[in-house]
């Protein structure tokens, strides 16, 4: 009896010590399943990318600006090239375009006042944007499938791009962050005009960024070995663009106060001259520093023929002066011993 008691025993503590291995795995994969992003991110690129600086929500000082990316400008044609895919090579648009359509990134739509809205209501749905614009597509069990021909990245010659240049006091560094990125098409209608803009949807940049550090673009016409990754081109501020508005209490467009070209690149000029101006003296006046550094600077056997120097100058200055200052006491002296001589042999005459 007590050796059956103690068979039973071993077998239950058997059998719990080989469960447990499994109720923990499963316990395991359930957690990972509640934790994974809804953009359908993997852990993997989460952990590929572990250093991304993120912008402080408690920061003293930011502007948010918005610009206009032109890929036909040479520092951001790399983004634009190849139209079509080379092997592993892809425009930053193909590369968008499929890692949304594959359900890696969400997208969210383009409203009509130009301003952005990242909350779930404003997800679109890719078949949506395939619809609106006439993007050849084949579906397959609620799988969508577009061709590297039909893809439209050749009518993406443009990008609106927000960027927030913010002073981070926790590192006292002045610092600039792009937000979201919008592609936009350029269609040219049926009679010939101006191409029309189509903005695509916004993209949030905190999504695109792990993957953007997979991809590289070429950064120079004559050294094709220049390369970087668009994450990089993105994080160094390497591109150029045109602002064409900024977030204001009003919430209106530079062109909708700004009458004329001229005065909408005055006005383009001077938000960029702020910018700089503060990014620049945000630790003093740079000028009157280097003025005190060059003192610093100065050899002492020549700073103290200067001071010599200056202190010779102060003193025949200052004897010049005084000297001056005798004389016209003397000429005074003078007159007036003239003037009492003269009085005095009046009196003696009266006498």
């Amino acid at each position: 009896m007590k050796r059956l008691l103690f068979f039973l025993i071993i077998s239950c503590a058997v059998t719990s010590v080989m469960a447990q291995p499994k109720a923990r795995r499963n316990s395991v994969s359930r957690n990972k399943q509640q934790t994974a992003p809804s953009s359908g991110m993997t852990r993997r690129a989460q952990i590929m990318y572990p250093t991304a600086i993120e912008m402080p929500e408690d920061v003293v000082w930011r502007r948010d600006i918005y610009r206009e990316i032109d890929l036909m400008q040479e520092s951001n044609s790399g983004l634009y090239y190849p139209v079509e895919p080379i092997d592993k090579q892809l425009n930053l648009f193909t590369y968008v375009f499929k890692l949304a359509l594959n359900g890696y990134i969400p997208v969210y739509e383009y409203r009509l006042d130009g301003n952005e809205s990242f909350s779930d209501s404003s997800k679109v749905d890719m078949k949506t944007v395939l619809d609106n614009y006439g993007i050849f597509y084949d579906e397959n069990n609620g799988k969508l499938r577009v061709d590297n021909s039909d893809i439209p990245s050749s009518e993406v010659k443009l990008y609106y791009l927000k960027e927030s240049a913010y002073y981070d006091q926790a590192n006292s560094s002045f610092r600039r962050k792009v937000l979201a990125l919008c592609p936009v098409m350029m269609r040219e209608d049926d009679f010939g005009d101006k191409p029309s803009r189509y903005p695509l949807f916004w993209v949030k940049y905190s999504d695109l960024e792990p993957f953007l550090s997979r991809q590289t673009v070429m950064t120079s016409n004559l050294n094709n070995a220049a390369v970087m990754t668009m994450d990089d081109f993105f994080t160094l501020n390497k591109y150029d663009g045109k602002i064409y508005k900024t977030n204001n209490m009003l919430g209106r467009t530079l062109a909708q106060y700004c009458a004329t070209d001229s005065a909408l690149i005055k006005e383009q000029k001077r938000i960029e001259a702020e910018l700089l101006a503060f990014e620049k003296n945000i630790f003093g006046d740079q000028a009157k520093k280097d003025s005190l550094d060059s003192i610093s600077r100065l050899d002492p056997k020549a700073a103290r023929a200067a001071a010599k120097k200056s202190r010779a100058g102060r003193r025949s200055s200052g004897s010049s002066s005084s000297s001056s200052v005798s004389k016209k006491r003397s000429s005074r002296s003078s007159s007036g011993g003239g003037s009492s001589s003269a009085r005095v042999t009046v009196r003696r005459q009266r006498h």
